[in-house]
Protein backbone atom coordinates (compact mmCIF):
# COMPACT_ATOMS: atom_id res chain seq x y z
CA UNK A 1 0.00 0.00 0.00
CA UNK A 2 1.38 3.45 -1.12
CA UNK A 3 0.55 6.33 1.11
CA UNK A 4 0.28 9.99 -0.85
CA UNK A 5 1.85 13.24 1.27
CA UNK A 6 1.43 16.79 0.68
CA UNK A 7 3.37 19.65 1.68
CA UNK A 8 3.07 23.31 0.87
CA UNK A 9 6.30 24.90 2.13
CA UNK A 10 7.99 24.35 -1.13
CA UNK A 11 5.87 27.15 -2.60
CA UNK A 12 8.85 30.03 -3.15
CA UNK A 13 11.89 27.39 -4.25
CA UNK A 14 13.70 29.32 -6.57
CA UNK A 15 13.95 26.48 -9.06
CA UNK A 16 10.93 24.53 -8.05
CA UNK A 17 10.24 25.36 -11.74
CA UNK A 18 12.42 23.01 -12.68
CA UNK A 19 10.97 20.11 -10.90
CA UNK A 20 6.54 20.67 -11.12
CA UNK A 21 4.40 22.63 -12.57
CA UNK A 22 1.99 21.61 -9.41
CA UNK A 23 1.11 23.88 -6.23
CA UNK A 24 1.67 21.14 -3.64
CA UNK A 25 4.74 19.04 -3.67
CA UNK A 26 3.14 14.79 -3.52
CA UNK A 27 5.19 12.36 -2.20
CA UNK A 28 4.36 8.73 -2.97
CA UNK A 29 5.73 6.15 -0.17
CA UNK A 30 5.45 2.91 0.86
CA UNK A 31 3.95 2.23 4.19
CA UNK A 32 6.68 0.37 4.69
CA UNK A 33 9.24 2.28 3.45
CA UNK A 34 11.19 2.53 6.99
CA UNK A 35 12.16 -0.85 6.32
CA UNK A 36 13.81 -0.55 2.97
CA UNK A 37 15.67 2.93 4.71
CA UNK A 38 16.66 0.50 7.58
CA UNK A 39 18.20 -1.50 5.09
CA UNK A 40 20.23 1.05 3.24
CA UNK A 41 21.33 2.00 6.57
CA UNK A 42 22.96 -0.95 8.06
CA UNK A 43 24.80 -1.39 4.48
CA UNK A 44 26.62 2.18 4.49
CA UNK A 45 27.36 0.88 8.07
CA UNK A 46 28.72 -2.37 6.90
CA UNK A 47 30.01 -1.79 3.55
CA UNK A 48 31.14 -5.74 3.60
CA UNK A 49 27.88 -6.80 3.73
CA UNK A 50 27.08 -6.62 -0.19
CA UNK A 51 30.10 -8.69 -0.73
CA UNK A 52 29.43 -11.22 1.37
CA UNK A 53 25.55 -11.08 0.22
CA UNK A 54 27.59 -11.86 -3.41
CA UNK A 55 29.40 -14.65 -2.19
CA UNK A 56 27.05 -16.87 -0.72
CA UNK A 57 22.92 -15.68 -2.34
CA UNK A 58 23.52 -14.07 -5.75
CA UNK A 59 25.34 -16.82 -7.24
CA UNK A 60 22.63 -20.22 -6.13
CA UNK A 61 19.89 -17.28 -6.72
CA UNK A 62 21.83 -16.74 -10.74
CA UNK A 63 21.94 -20.19 -11.09
CA UNK A 64 18.01 -20.99 -10.47
CA UNK A 65 17.33 -18.25 -12.18
CA UNK A 66 19.47 -19.67 -15.60
CA UNK A 67 17.52 -22.81 -14.92
CA UNK A 68 13.92 -21.43 -15.07
CA UNK A 69 14.90 -20.17 -18.59
CA UNK A 70 13.39 -17.36 -20.16
CA UNK A 71 10.06 -17.48 -18.66
CA UNK A 72 11.27 -17.04 -15.42
CA UNK A 73 8.02 -18.15 -13.09
CA UNK A 74 5.28 -20.61 -14.75
CA UNK A 75 3.38 -19.75 -11.93
CA UNK A 76 0.92 -16.87 -10.79
CA UNK A 77 -0.34 -15.76 -7.61
CA UNK A 78 1.87 -15.55 -4.69
CA UNK A 79 0.97 -19.00 -2.77
CA UNK A 80 1.83 -21.12 -6.62
CA UNK A 81 5.03 -18.62 -7.20
CA UNK A 82 6.35 -19.78 -3.56
CA UNK A 83 5.63 -22.91 -4.32
CA UNK A 84 7.24 -23.25 -7.41
CA UNK A 85 10.44 -21.25 -5.98
CA UNK A 86 10.71 -24.21 -2.74
CA UNK A 87 10.58 -26.66 -5.84
CA UNK A 88 13.94 -24.93 -8.21
CA UNK A 89 15.62 -24.13 -4.65
CA UNK A 90 15.01 -27.63 -3.31
CA UNK A 91 16.24 -29.20 -6.71
CA UNK A 92 19.67 -26.85 -6.59
CA UNK A 93 19.75 -28.17 -2.89
CA UNK A 94 19.84 -31.67 -3.76
CA UNK A 95 21.65 -31.12 -6.77
CA UNK A 96 24.42 -29.95 -4.57
CA UNK A 97 24.31 -32.47 -2.39
CA UNK A 98 24.81 -34.81 -5.10
CA UNK A 99 27.75 -32.47 -6.24
CA UNK A 100 29.17 -32.24 -2.95
CA UNK A 101 28.57 -35.60 -1.28
CA UNK A 102 27.34 -38.13 -4.42
CA UNK A 103 24.50 -39.95 -5.36
CA UNK A 104 24.75 -43.34 -2.99
CA UNK A 105 25.94 -41.45 0.34
CA UNK A 106 22.28 -38.92 -0.32
CA UNK A 107 20.30 -42.17 -1.19
CA UNK A 108 22.10 -44.02 2.24
CA UNK A 109 21.50 -40.68 4.23
CA UNK A 110 17.80 -40.68 3.05
CA UNK A 111 17.30 -44.32 3.47
CA UNK A 112 18.35 -44.20 7.13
Amino acid sequence: MHRRYWQNDCQYCPVKARCTTGKERRITRWEHEYLIEAMYARMDETPDMMRMRRCTVEHPFGTIKAWMGATHLQMRRMKNVRTEMALHVLAYNIKRLINMIGVRPLLKALAA
